[in-house]
């Protein structure tokens, strides 16, 4: 794999530590700006929203821009608006700063997943995109954990600054190793912007968006109400809160690596075996939560194939919009953050039933039950190999 793939998957990993890192600092920036940890909440919704909203919009805006100076200047934004965030007194101001950073986000990726696919063999998308994405896996084994613990000896303002400082190395590097000029269009022109947008009415992305958001509702779902089951179901202590979320990391990474490898020849095996197999593990670590070596084991295995199955689905995605060249990359982007955005939701809303804090882990079984039931009868399509023609 090239060179400039690994630096984008730095800066993805500065920008998935920021995305993740508000679940362990949220007390710490109530107490300080004086908000409820309710509203300070709402941080991490400003967040997804603005990635789900960004993704399409900033595309749009960016599609003829060099993709050197739109990588820099999302990166740079990002970095200045966590600087701004990290001496900000103000809750209004601190809110903006992450409406800005997820714009910042939300292009950043949009155009990197789509100069990703440009730096490799058409053939080989699938592990372009899994090298971008284990900036993400390594967030949450490495990233989301140092934030936490920064964030507790030094305060909350100490992790901004470090995501901050994150985006600078990454930078220098996307300006020494990413090509000039602009896009490169056809002789044709290209597609216009309608034409780009016209692919979404398209039934194969759709459904592949679809199937994309759902399995990541249901990541994320789980991923976020983690540290509960940790404490409550399984009874341990606080500390071993990061010690979960590192298995669930280092599972990820190993599943978004391993589908690297399959997901452009192979994207029917990686569904048709991962999915059932993510769709009982939920419902088993839910049962099974409150035995720590059981949920230490099925914490690695969940991260694994969901990760797996996601990144494979987001792949498809690509694929499946090769006629927006520019666009596409975006439509990846929102279809990770819807589900990212509406999986917490989903889950919120069952810890007050009987199932209490493993609530979120049966709703995400639910929600993999509901992707694999839309998956199975148009499973011909989601398989479609390197072109968008279907393989039986």
């Amino acid at each position: 794999m090239p060179l400039p793939l690994y630096l984008l998957a730095m800066a993805v990993f500065a920008m998935g530590t920021s995305e993740f890192m508000l679940a362990g600092l949220l007390q710490a920036i109530a107490s300080d700006l004086d908000v409820t940890v309710a509203t300070a909440g709402t941080l991490t919704s400003a967040f997804a929203v603005g990635m789900v909203i960004g993704a399409p919009l900033v595309a749009a805006l960016a599609r003829n821009w060099p993709r050197r100076s739109s990588l820099l200047g999302f990166i740079l934004t990002f970095a200045a608006a966590h600087a701004v965030g990290a001496i900000t007194t103000s809750f209004p101001v601190l809110f903006a700063t992450r409406v800005v950073a997820a714009l910042a986000n939300a292009g950043f990726l949009a155009v990197a997943l789509t100069a990703a696919a440009t730096l490799v063999p058409p053939d080989k998308k699938g592990r372009a995109l899994a090298v971008l994405l284990s900036g993400t896996t390594v967030a949450t084994i490495a990233g989301v954990p140092g934030g936490s613990v920064l964030g507790t000896v030094l305060g909350w303002r100490a992790t901004f600054w470090a995501v901050a400082a994150l985006c600078l190395p990454a930078a220098l590097g996307i300006l020494k190793a990413i090509p000039k000029g602009r896009v490169k269009q056809k002789a044709t022109g290209g597609p216009a912007l309608q034409a780009e947008l016209a692919q979404l009415t398209r039934p194969p992305l759709i459904l592949v968006m679809l199937l994309g958001a759902l399995v990541n509702a249901a990541t994320f779902g789980s991923f976020t109400f983690l540290a509960p089951v940790v404490t409550d179901a399984a009874g341990l202590g606080e500390l071993w809160i990061s010690g979960v979320l590192v298995l669930f990391g280092a599972g990820s990474f190993a599943g978004v690596t391993i589908a690297g490898r399959l997901s452009d020849q192979r994207p029917g095996l990686v569904i048709a075996v991962g999915g059932p197999l993510l769709l009982i593990g939920w419902p088993a670590l839910a049962v099974l939560a409150n035995k720590p070596v059981a949920l230490f084991a099925l914490v690695f295995v969940q991260g694994a194939l969901s990760f797996a199955l996601g990144s494979t689905l987001i792949t498809r995605v690509l694929y499946e919009a090769a006629g927006a060249p520019t666009m596409a990359g975006s439509y990846a982007t929102a279809a990770l953050n819807v589900g990212a955005a509406v999986g917490p939701l989903i889950a919120a809303t069952t810890l007050s039933t009987a199932a209490g804090n493993t609530g979120p882990l049966w709703s995400s079984g639910f929600l993999v039950a509901v992707a694999l039931l839309i998956a199975f009868p148009l499973r011909t399509v989601i398989a479609a190999g390197r072109s968008a023609e279907v393989l039986q």
